[in-house]
């Protein structure tokens, strides 16, 4: 029974490092610890971080140290209108809406067994809030237009970079939902806190990317660069980084200089007159940032809904500048 019992230890913690949730820092060898000792609970789990410190890889872990038979099914709160939010989390009758022509089950009953991730949480509007409580409490959920309660067995993690506490105080969440998911609160640290995870989720996104056969080079000085930049779009640029200088490589390895970083190439280290001096008119620098700045907002809101969310800008808007400026809408 005792190397029973360690076997099992010792599976829960390989599942609870799927995908990127890789690092030699204490921060990530406790939070693999963590979440290999509460990933078989059925306890409710508030994962906070920063944006791009890839919180739903820290909900897969969770999802696969559980052993639940499920699905883990994820759902973007900040990207999904408000207006649908509520049929696509607790599905409808037919006949509930208008469009509504069929019985449709929501993403709660579709985690029947599993878990549901309920991502950004903190753009959730608060009518749904009481509903979700609901859920939370009495392990039934009610389609809309129906009427009789559904019972579901499913474990709820939700993840936010906002400050919850703060919204409670300012009447934006409420406290009785805080208190019910923040039993065991799950807090990834920025990158820029734990360089010495920088060159291992590098390696990791090479092989990912360009695959294991090709090797990752480091020029003079790049490892510094890695480890000294401020990373502010977290493990996410990072991967962008990996990413931007594979495309680049041609058939030769993946190599990583200093310059790839910081480097004119750079618009965050690009000078303003090194801008001016350059080859493209005011209005063609204008157009790249701004299509820098929407590609950002899309992959983060995940849909043209959510970028505008994000940029607080008209959705039609933002529509028309997205063709305009020759961008791939998702």
């Amino acid at each position: 029974m005792s190397e029973l019992r360690e076997e099992q230890q010792q599976l829960r913690e390989e599942l609870a490092r799927p995908g990127h949730l890789v690092g030699d820092s204490p921060a990530m060898e406790s939070l693999r610890a963590l979440i290999a000792r509460v990933g078989p609970s059925d306890t409710a789990i508030l994962i906070t971080g920063e944006t791009g410190t890839d919180k739903e890889c820290v909900a897969r872990a969770l999802h696969l140290a559980s052993g639940r038979k499920g699905r883990l099914v994820a759902v973007n709160c900040a990207a999904i209108p408000a207006t649908l939010l509520e049929s696509e989390l607790f599905g409808h009758e037919r006949g509930a809406f208008s469009g509504a022509t069929t019985r449709r089950l929501g993403r709660i009953e579709q985690a029947h067994g599993g878990t549901l991730f309920l991502d950004e949480l903190g753009d959730m509007p608060l009518e749904l809030q009481a509903k979700l409580l609901r859920v939370l409490e009495t392990k039934e959920v009610e389609r809309l237009g129906g009427g009789l309660p559904i019972p579901v067995n499913v474990r709820i993690l939700a993840a936010t970079h906002r400050d919850l506490a703060q919204a409670v105080r300012e009447g934006r969440f409420r406290q009785d939902l805080y208190f019910r998911l923040n039993v065991l609160p799950l807090s990834l640290p920025p990158l820029r806190e734990r360089p010495e995870d920088i060159l291992p989720l590098a390696r990791a996104f090479a092989a990912e990317l360009a695959g294991p056969n090709v090797p990752l080079e480091l020029a003079p000085g790049a490892e510094e660069a890695l480890r000294t930049w401020p990373w502010p779009g977290n493990v996410r640029e990072l991967r962008n980084f990996i990413e931007r200088q594979n495309l680049l490589r041609g058939n030769g390895p993946l190599t990583l200089t200093p310059e790839s970083l910081t480097g004119p190439a750079s618009l965050k280290a690009a000078t303003p007159s090194q801008l001016v001096l350059g080859q493209k008119s005011y209005r063609e620098h204008v157009d790249d940032f701004e299509r820098t700045l929407i590609k950002a907002a899309l992959e983060e809101g995940g849909s043209i809904a959510g970028a505008a969310r994000l940029l607080q800008v008209d959705r039609g808007n933002l529509h028309r500048r997205i063709k305009a400026l020759g961008i791939p809408a998702t």
